[in-house]
């Protein structure tokens, strides 16, 4: 799948980030254009459903997970819920076929309970775009098995938020280590304030820092 080209507001985004940062400059000349998008939709997953919802449960099947394995079973799921992940197609099949995408218990009961708390209304991911940041991540980490990190990168990437900064995240710790010429990953409080600079494009550049994580791994 080719590319997409950036928006005007991602090429703005990329612009600014480069005037502001000799290093995120050079990451962009090297990586090229910022691609803010599910794991899904970069692989041209067909069936892996286009609601909040469906974009939820994928955020928790690549929880601490590599991307490949969990792309395989994030596969698994969308074809043990039928094809279509919805609220109604999760509740419908029993917990012993999501164990048998290769969920954990853990990750069946969260996926499990964002179905219900939607299908009771105890939530309502498609009204949630006017919450804030900060707002949005409050209000979902009150649903088990929901963290700052997955809440994050909901914003990130389906919410398509532009400065959400994961300082807890590895490869965002990694790859500002590798781009900046760090000794040892930074800590998630000092990467916090080392981060100001990139407001308010932070997303942006956590994207841009894990492809300098990747390219070190890549390196060896």
């Amino acid at each position: 799948m080719a590319p997409a080209k950036p928006t005007a507001k991602m090429a703005a985004a990329q612009s600014a980030l480069a005037a502001a940062d000799p290093v995120m400059a050079g990451l962009i000349e090297r990586h090229g254009d910022c691609q803010l998008r599910r794991p899904s939709a970069r692989r041209g997953v067909r069936g892996a459903g286009d609601s909040r919802l469906a974009a939820l449960v994928e955020s928790v099947a690549y929880q601490q997970l590599a991307g490949s394995a969990a792309a395989a079973i994030h596969a698994r799921l969308v074809a043990a819920v039928g094809g279509e992940v919805t609220a109604e197609a999760i509740l419908a099949v029993p917990e012993e076929a999501l164990r048998a995408a290769g969920l954990s218990g853990s990750k069946t009961a969260t996926i499990r309970g964002i179905a219900l708390a939607a299908d009771e209304g105890r939530i309502d991911l498609d009204a949630i775009d006017a919450k804030g940041d900060d707002d949005v991540v409050a209000e979902l980490v009150q649903l088990r098995g929901i963290g700052p990190w997955t809440a994050q990168m909901f914003c990130m990437f389906t919410l398509g938020r532009l400065d959400v900064w994961p300082v807890s995240d590895y490869g965002v710790r990694k790859g500002f280590a590798t781009a900046y010429g760090l000794a040892e990953l930074p800590a998630p409080r000092w990467l916090q304030e080392a981060g100001e600079p990139l407001r308010p494009y932070r997303s942006v550049a956590a994207w841009y820092l894990w492809r300098a994580a990747e390219a070190a791994a890549d390196a060896g």
